[in-house]
């Protein structure tokens, strides 16, 4: 069943209305192409004046009118409460750990940076088949007499 209101809107603000509210939260950012210049101001002037949108006054912006017009429901506003329910869902949920690869280039030099004896840049590369300056990229700015920054900065690099 149509409204009256909606009965009395042209095709053009018909589409105009829709895709704002359906797509954009009510903000119109789309107009037909064939509606250009002084045509797309004629018929912002109309839906403003029969109350059906409004502005911010950079934007214009479906009114409840114009959801009216539409039979479509305002979106609600969000409120504190949803706020807060998103948030402590979020907080709950563990967070996901990363997924890493056992038989990756990247699993196997952290595993030979873990070992008692570490690891040469030789025994990567030929571990990995990297030319020599990528695995001396990979490990050497980080600092040589912390073991643990080696394997924690070769993780992020060669990820």
């Amino acid at each position: 069943m149509t409204t009256p209101a909606k009965a009395q809107l042209s095709a053009s603000q018909q589409q105009i209305l829709n895709h704002a509210a359906v797509n954009t939260d009510g903000k119109l950012v789309w107009f037909p192409e064939t509606l250009k210049g002084g045509a797309r101001k004629k018929v912002l002037d109309s839906l403003f004046n029969r109350a059906l949108i409004t502005t911010d006054g950079t934007h214009w912006f479906v009114a409840a009118e114009g959801y009216e017009a539409l039979g479509m429901p305002r979106r609600a506003p969000i409120t504190m409460a949803a706020l807060d329910a998103v948030i402590e869902s979020a907080e709950a949920s563990p967070e996901a750990k990363p997924r890493t690869r056992d038989n990756s280039k990247q699993a196997q030099v952290i595993a030979m940076l873990k070992r008692a004896e570490g690891a040469t840049i030789t025994q990567i590369c030929e571990a990995t088949g990297w030319q020599s300056h990528y695995a001396d990229v990979l490990v050497m700015p980080t600092n040589i007499s912390n073991s643990a920054c080696v394997v924690e900065h070769a993780a992020l690099r060669s990820a």
